[in-house]
């Protein structure tokens, strides 16, 4: 049976604050997370992913008080991603009341990782966000640890390994879109989406209704963004903003991504 598509505000925080980071650069500040939360709360939003970027630094150091408070506070389902380095500590993170661990640096082709996360908590609760730039003479190269590391495999590839490992979902993010507003790399979407079978999630560049509206028709399960959530207009104004559901009930349908 097909469902309103998901359309997930993705928030970034560093050291318990709000901000946005510009293609793994400059970070602005947006303000105060747990106040965006009760914004998403009052819109009707029906999932929301929370990045640390503090904890991803520091693997391990989970902010596990912080968590619990912007779990609690959110009327949504909650996905965090930041420092998971083990299937204990994605354990204790989801006996919070988060419904989905998010993994990115902690992925890797061959890793243990993911197994063991997924085993400890479910596939169906085990992210992996992919990070892809694409390259100048074509074509696309994958990333890791904030675009410090290049992987050398496809985005297809690494996704069909995320997979292989017990990943129930994907995150595709196109790092070189992040908060341009250019729309999502619909090429990029098409081809991951089409290598798996379980949700891919796009995310970097999408502006507001017409981006998601583009990204679903491409191929992809769900639509997130952060700046299109948190940001306004070209002076990039601090402004908290969601689709109404009438605008969500437009959207394309799909039926292969169940909600968190």
């Amino acid at each position: 049976m097909s469902v309103f598509p998901r359309v997930i505000p993705v928030l970034t925080v560093r050291d318990r604050l709000l901000v946005k980071p510009l293609r793994f650069g400059k970070e602005i500040y947006i303000g105060d997370p747990v106040n965006a939360v009760r914004i998403f709360n009052e819109k009707r939003v029906d999932e929301l992913v929370l990045i640390d970027l503090s904890a991803s630094e520091r693997p391990g150091r989970v902010d596990l008080e912080f968590l619990e408070e912007m779990a609690s506070e959110a009327f949504m389902p909650v996905g965090y991603g930041g420092g998971v380095n083990s299937a204990r500590l994605a354990r204790e993170i989801t006996a919070l009341g988060v419904e989905k661990v998010v993994l990115n640096s902690g992925f890797a082709p061959g890793g243990d990782l993911v197994p063991a996360i997924s085993g400890e908590i479910g596939a169906q609760s085990t992210v992996v966000s992919i990070d892809v730039r694409k390259k100048r003479l074509g074509g696309y190269e994958t990333l890791a640890r904030r675009g410090t590391e290049k992987l050398g495999r496809t985005p297809g590839e690494l996704a069909i390994e995320a997979v292989r490992q017990g990943a129930g979902e994907i995150v595709l993010q196109a790092v070189d879109r992040e908060s341009t507003f250019q729309g999502y790399d619909l090429r990029l979407l098409t081809e991951v989406s089409r290598a798996v079978e379980v949700p891919v999630v796009a995310l970097g560049g999408a502006r507001g209704v017409d981006d998601f509206r583009d990204g679903l028709l491409a191929g992809a399960s769900a639509v997130a963004a952060g700046s299109a959530f948190v940001m306004q207009g070209k002076h990039r104004a601090v402004l908290i903003t969601y689709p109404s559901p009438a605008e969500i009930r437009e959207l394309p349908r799909t039926g292969s991504g169940a909600p968190l």
